[in-house]
Formats: C-alpha cells, structure tokens, sequence
C-alpha cells in the first residue's frame, strides 16, 4: 500500500513520527504486558516486589503482577486509539505504571545475583524510566489543538 492509501499523505511529519513512535511503544507495553502472564514472566516479576509492598491479596505479588500487566496491555492499546482522550488517559496511566514499578525495578537493581540482566544499577534505570515517561508523553499527547 502507498503512504496516500495508509493515510499518512495527509499527516505532517511530526505526525507521522509520533504515529510509528505510539505504534512501537504499543508494542512494548502490549509484549511486556502479555509476559505478565506467562509463567516465567509471572514468577520472575514476583520476586521483584520488595518486601516492604507485599501485601495480602488483591495486592500480594501475584496480584500486583496481573494488575500491572493489565494496566500495560489497556495502556498500550490505548496509545493506539485514534480518540485524543483516550490517548491522553492511556498516556496518563502508563506514566502512573513507570512510577509505581520503579521500587520493583530499584529492588531488583540491588540483587544482581538473582535478577542478572534485569538489575540495572539505579542511575541508569532511573534515567531510563524518566526517558520512557518522556516518550509516554510524547506519544500520548494530541499535536494540534
């Protein structure tokens, strides 16, 4: 199909450019969301809740761990939806998600043993997570008013 056939004829290149970059972090969400419920996914993001946050159920580990993934599936496909509201409400809750798995993501930082390739040091996940929120908001946000 042409770029005139997709629509994009009509898009300006921002637009276009937020489009591809809504379409891949849709894509990261939705994929990270779906390894929530896969059971290595599930068992491995568990054991990243601090000790501190286990709570009983509906908020113990396993809870936590759906809920969040959930939130990752609905916010992904949400930054795909062509409502400016639903955007931004996608946008919203997926920022709202980076924060609150940031403590999950700090725990693991300090257990390289037990995470390996998931424990990041700190400054460089925070970093990360702060670059993520940004691309969120970019993606979430309408162009044109």
């Amino acid at each position: 199909m042409t770029p005139k056939e997709w629509g994009l004829a009509a898009m300006s290149a921002l637009e276009i450019a937020q489009l591809a970059l809504r379409v891949a972090l849709a894509a990261a969400f939705i994929g990270m969301g779906i390894l929530h419920f896969l059971p290595k996914g599930r068992r491995t993001m568990q054991a990243m809740i601090p000790p501190r946050l286990r709570m009983k159920p509906p908020l113990h580990p396993h809870g936590l761990v759906v809920i969040s993934g959930l939130a990752e599936i609905a916010g992904g496909i949400g930054l795909l939806m062509p409502w400016d509201w639903v955007r931004i409400a996608a946008g919203i809750g997926l920022v709202l998600l980076l924060i609150a798995v940031f403590p999950a993501n700090a725990y693991a930082a300090t257990r390289p043993e037990k995470f390996g390739t998931l424990a990041v040091p700190h400054l460089p996940r925070l970093i990360g997570q702060i670059v993520l929120v940004a691309l969120v908001v970019a993606a979430s946000l309408p162009l044109t008013a």
